[in-house]
Formats: C-alpha cells, sequence, structure tokens
C-alpha cells in the first residue's frame, strides 16, 4: 500500500508540474454534501434554496439534508446556487415565496434568467411555501447568505432524458 501510494503522488505531481490537473469530478458542483443527496434523490423530489431570513430548522422536512452554505452575508447567493444547481440537474418546476402585497421581489428577473425557459415560476405566499417546505418529497435544504428577502425558491427535480 505504502508503494502504491508513493507511485500516485509521484504520477500527481508529475501531471500537476506538466501544466495538467487531476479532475475527480466533471462537474460545476463538487460540495460533497449536495452531491450526495443528489444522488439519492429522484424524479420528483424537491430542493429547497433559501435566503438568510429563512427558518431551516423548523420549516424544512426534518429527514432532508442540511446543507449550510451561509459563510457570510451575501455570500453564497441564491442566485449562485440556483444557477449552480440548474447546470447537473433536469428542473421540472419551481415555486417561489412571494409577498401578499408589493412589487416583485427583484431575483425574480434572476431566476427567469437561469431557470430553463420552458419553466414557469409559481408564486407561493409566506405560509404555503412552508408547508411546502416541510413536505416530505423535499430531500435537501440550502441555506445561502442571501440577504434579499423574500428570495427563497423549491425546485422539483425532473426526469433525465436517455
Amino acid at each position: 500500500m505504502k508503494k502504491f501510494l508513493v507511485i500516485f503522488f509521484i504520477i500527481s505531481f508529475a501531471l500537476i508540474f506538466n501544466g495538467r490537473s487531476i479532475a475527480m469530478l466533471k462537474t460545476s458542483v463538487l460540495h460533497p454534501q449536495i452531491l450526495a443527496a443528489l444522488a439519492k434523490a429522484g424524479h420528483g423530489a424537491k430542493i429547497v434554496i433559501a435566503d438568510s431570513n429563512y427558518p431551516f430548522d423548523v420549516m424544512s422536512n426534518p429527514k432532508s439534508k442540511k446543507v449550510y452554505l451561509n459563510l457570510a452575508p451575501g455570500k453564497l447567493n441564491v442566485s449562485d446556487v440556483l444557477e449552480a444547481l440548474s447546470s447537473i440537474i433536469e428542473i421540472e418546476s419551481a415555486q417561489a415565496i412571494y409577498p401578499d402585497s408589493g412589487p416583485e421581489p427583484s431575483i425574480f428577473k434572476e431566476y427567469r434568467k437561469i431557470l430553463p425557459k420552458n419553466i414557469n415560476i409559481e408564486k407561493i405566499g409566506r405560509f404555503d411555501f412552508y408547508k411546502a417546505a416541510k413536505g416530505e418529497d423535499v430531500c435537501l435544504v440550502i441555506a445561502t447568505g442571501e440577504q434579499r428577502t423574500w428570495s427563497c425558491i423549491i425546485l422539483t427535480i425532473g426526469v433525465v432524458q436517455p
């Protein structure tokens, strides 16, 4: 085993030294907990991406995997996470938290830019969003450092066509 490790490190160093990198995964998302949760999910499973105001522990399915990406205010934001996830999963539908009155939250423009063009964003009120986020079909809840209010979205995973 020791000999194998020495050979592995020598080859790795040679590859890096020659300007080539060693990539274990060819995906835009490398977070192990997110990848593990997605690997266990399937068609119809749901993902919550939530802003920093969201009550993660009390308003999510207790069986769902919770991933905390809220390192600091504004880092990472909901759009960053949505963009990364939309590059590796099929999205069947989306539900976004929406205020009872007032203008449309600014993040909706970003949702429309990132999500596939065939996805209509279902706007749901705060308490209906909380109920949906606690659903048995929610497999992953991602906390972000998003500071804008009304910036939470639920994605339904679609089918990968052969």
